[in-house]
């Protein structure tokens, strides 16, 4: 499988003046008195770039990075783990790199922030002043869209729609399940992360049963008529998976899942009527991580930002980035946080060591695995727009590909992986 070199994988972020911004500055950055004090919370893709780039742009800066786990494991290729083509270690990253740069890398829970004081206080008890703060919390799950489900509910019925011990949870069933089984996976309303997920997802499963369940089936149910890459996934269901998916249209259902009953394994769509599973993926409507909502940064669910550098809109000194914001054209993805993440880094860095302030630049890719080696993607580029994220220009796969550029495709997207996971968690 090719990688992505360094050089590529900037190209491809479409950086030449976005990530370096972040990096490049330090050769003109005139540090300011003292150590300003840069607090960031959440160490995923959004989280932890801004923490690594900060850091290494303006090294005399203070840089803490809260994050509850001591290992990162990524939502974006985990479905390549279900279908069997990734092992959960391949995907699960540590924070040694940020440690080695100088980042006090703080592993407990920020349960409120005082926009007021300017500090973060911790699960632990501590207190964590800031001078710029940095909120990339990822999603919230709303259990409570769907009726009788819940965190508990879950463990039976696991949404996998946060990585780690949900994936490994919805692995061991679907490996335990008898063949002429049935999965049931209720797809999430918008605005959710990773648009074309739940298809992927759909993919992999289906694979799973093509090789090793036979004559089990997915009925995927949607409460959407139309989703991400919607043309590509269903050619490739009819023909890799014609026998084994059945998605659901929301008019088909009066709206998709509307109640589980974890106990008999039943889910029940809006019409009323029942559907026993083996196993049973229930993806619930999201909203931004909670201490977004605490520090006064979210309103109808998600966070509202500047789109030139992913400020708050509504709270001074404070950036949200990733799947929490509100990104208008750009979707909730890995790559979109990465991305931002150079630009919020510029940004702190020109305001509290002297750094240039570059224009912002935007782009993402997302990738999805349709078969073995089949892979197809869909991205764009962006600009600061008035009050959004606009697109300037967009690219998608398109129906009808020859198998060899479906693998390049795949291959592509296995290099970006490494390139990006290294660029996250500053490997190497």
């Amino acid at each position: 499988m090719s990688k992505i070199d360094r050089r590529h994988f900037t190209k491809l972020l479409g950086a030449a003046g976005v990530a370096t911004a972040a990096q490049g500055v330090l050769s003109s950055v005139v540090y300011a008195q003292g150590k300003a004090r840069v607090v960031v919370v959440g160490g995923g893709a959004g989280g932890a770039t801004v923490a690594n780039l900060v850091k290494k742009s303006a090294p005399n800066l203070d840089v803490t990075l809260v994050e509850i786990n001591p290992q990162y494991t990524s939502c974006f290729f985990s479905n390549l783990y279900l279908g069997g083509f990734r092992t959960l270690d391949s995907i699960t990253h540590g924070y040694d790199g940020l440690t080695k740069l100088g980042v006090n890398v703080v592993h407990d829970l920020a349960t409120d922030v005082d926009t007021a004081k300017k500090t973060v206080t911790l699960k632990g008890g501590g207190q964590l002043p800031y001078d710029k703060l940095v909120l990339s919390p990822g999603i919230d799950l709303k259990y409570d869209a769907i009726e009788g489900y819940s965190a508990d509910a879950a463990q039976k019925m696991p949404h996998a729609w946060k990585a780690g011990e949900q994936t490994k949870i919805l692995k061991s069933q679907l490996d335990a399940m008898e063949p002429g089984s049935t999965v049931v996976m209720a797809a999430p309303p918008n605005p959710f992360r990773c648009p074309p997920g739940p298809y992927e997802r759909a993919c992999m499963i289906a694979h799973h049963i093509k090789t090793k369940k036979p004559g089990s089936k997915l009925v995927i149910f949607d409460p959407k008529p139309k989703f991400s890459k919607m043309a590509l996934f269903q050619e490739g269901w009819q023909e890799h998976y014609p026998d084994i998916i059945e998605w659901v249209p929301p008019d088909m259902t009066d709206g998709g899942v509307t109640r589980v009953d974890t106990e008999t394994m039943t889910v029940y769509t809006g019409d009323g009527k029942p559907t026993k599973a083996a196993v049973a993926n229930i993806i619930p409507a999201q909203q931004a991580g909670e201490i977004a909502h605490k520090a006064g940064c979210a309103k109808d669910g998600w966070c509202p930002i500047n789109s030139a550098d992913f400020s708050s809109a509504l709270v001074e000194d404070v950036y949200v980035l990733g799947d929490a914001s509100v990104a208008a054209a750009m979707p909730k993805s890995a790559f979109s946080a990465n991305n931002q993440a150079k630009s919020v880094a510029n940004a702190i860095v020109a305001e509290l060591a002297a750094g240039k302030k570059f224009p912002a630049r935007y782009r993402n890719t997302c990738w999805s695995l349709i078969s073995p080696e089949n892979g197809v993607k869909v991205g764009a580029s962006y600009k600061p727009g008035d009050g959004k994220v606009e697109a300037t220009e967009t690219f998608i796969s398109k129906t009808g590909e020859d198998a060899s550029l479906r693998e390049t495709t795949f291959n592509e997207s296995v290099g970006w992986y490494d390139a990006i996971t290294t660029d996250i968690f500053a490997k190497g």
